[in-house]
């Protein structure tokens, strides 16, 4: 069990600034705001995938803000997205740089005609976070597939 310690009103701020930045993301993913996702993210950002967690070579590896925008628009050929965030913790909270992980449930519906189908999958995202302009954004975020499944639906 972690051992609870004070912290100051300052610190509470950023550690829920950063949670509903977390939040945010999956948010905007919802909701197919790539404008709004990608504002979450600092302009030389570093955004990696990995679809098999296990494998140490990256499936995606980019390095600008404006490099999301086909990723994020790749949403698009689902019928519907729920992301569901789970634990997140912070591991370094220092002036305006922070770095983090959290999991996500990631559901994922297509619909070919009459036929529905749900893909799940298991994410965990490790991030790096700055402040600037006093709102926190991704410098970097990892994001790891650690699991998939896909199921129809009624």
């Amino acid at each position: 069990m972690s051992k609870h310690v004070t912290v100051s009103p300052a610190e509470a701020a950023d550690r829920l600034a950063i949670r509903e930045l977390v939040e945010a993301y999956a948010h905007c993913a919802d909701r197919r705001d790539a404008k709004g996702q990608m504002s979450l993210f600092t302009d030389d950002t570093h955004f990696v995938v990995y679809m098999n967690a296990k494998d140490p070579t990256p499936s995606m590896d980019l390095n600008s803000r404006q490099a999301l925008a086909p990723v994020f628009a790749d949403l698009n050929k689902y019928d519907a997205t729920t992301h569901f965030i789970g634990q997140s913790t912070i591991f370094t909270l220092t002036g305006n740089r922070a770095t983090g992980e959290a999991y996500c449930l990631a559901h994922h519906v297509t619909v070919s005609g009459d036929k529905r189908r749900l893909m799940v999958a298991s994410l965990r995202y490790l991030d790096t976070f700055v402040k600037v302009g006093g709102a926190w954004l991704f410098a970097e975020r990892l994001l790891y597939v650690d699991w998939q499944e896909e199921r129809g639906l009624a």
